[in-house]
């Protein structure tokens, strides 16, 4: 089901948002988004700091190591190797390949932009057009033109950095403007014909992707969620497509499907089938 919706969002025409929560690119999703952007079978991201935190880390040469579930954390403590259930990431990593580049390419955009106000999207299309790895998310958003939001951008390593930067380094990083953002989202979004949504996993991304359709009262016409969340606690990463509908989020008839799966095994499945079936296998 959840091929056949995003096939047909993709050849109705549909433009399509990406709803990338948690911490995916260390669980090995990288690639799959980066060939999503690369096909044109994504238009706007919207995704938590800590995957762009991630995927900057390995751009600066980092990397994450696979580890195991069940450890010592304290052990883990003592050797600054830090656990992303069983993701390993050596802390030294935070300091060489993300901290130390990050301020210098904040340095950067600070002087060019003449310390004017950015968009998340903004921070992120200047970040992209600095870093080399052809490999990264970020650097391929910016070659495609794909847009990042990271509405809760203060929530991760880039949002400590700014602090960090004015606090720690006495410097003027650029400032984050929120009502920019939103904005720059909601004009992206609002006149399109039709709108699709993928959703990995829920939080922030799930709720700043289906405000705009609350907002302007366009729901939605495809939505795929993909999680592993159930919604009798009430979060909204367990909340029912069906419940979206009653907010006028998703459209009454719209083709939607919520998929009860671990993200990291369907959605390759998901998007292999699409590219073969649209002939981009």
């Amino acid at each position: 089901r959840a091929v056949e919706i995003y096939e047909r969002m993709i050849r109705d025409g549909a433009l399509i948002l990406l709803g990338f929560a948690g911490a995916m690119v260390p669980a090995g999703m990288k690639k799959i988004i980066v060939e999503m952007i690369r096909r044109k079978m994504i238009h706007i991201i919207v995704s938590t700091g800590a995957n762009m935190v991630h995927d900057l880390l390995e751009a600066f040469g980092g990397a994450h190591y696979k580890g195991a579930r069940i450890t010592d954390d304290r052990q883990l403590y003592k050797w600054q190797i830090d656990r992303i259930f069983d993701v390993f990431v050596p802390e030294e990593y935070f300091k060489g390949c993300f901290d130390d580049p990050m301020l210098s390419i904040l340095d950067e955009i600070a002087q060019e932009t003449g310390r004017e106000n950015l968009s998340s999207a903004d921070l992120l299309r200047e970040i992209g057009s600095r870093i080399k790895d052809e490999n990264s998310i970020v650097r391929n958003a910016f070659k495609y033109n794909v847009p990042i939001f990271v509405p809760a951008i203060q929530d991760s390593c880039i949002g400590l950095l700014f602090w960090e930067a004015a606090v720690r380094y006495n410097k003027k990083p650029p400032t984050i403007d929120v009502l920019k953002e939103l904005n720059q989202f909601f004009s992206a979004v609002k006149d399109a014909g039709k709108l699709g949504a993928i959703i990995l996993g829920g939080g922030v991304p799930k709720n700043y992707i289906f405000q705009v359709a609350f907002e302007f009262k366009k729901p939605y016409d495809y939505v795929i969620q993909i999680t592993m969340d159930r919604p009798e606690p009430g979060g909204l990463s367990g909340a029912t497509l069906e419940e979206a509908v009653s907010w006028g989020k998703v459209g009454e008839e719209a083709w939607k499907v919520q998929v009860v799966s671990d993200i990291t095994i369907c959605l390759p499945f998901i998007v292999a089938a699409v590219m073969e079936r649209i002939g981009e296998g």
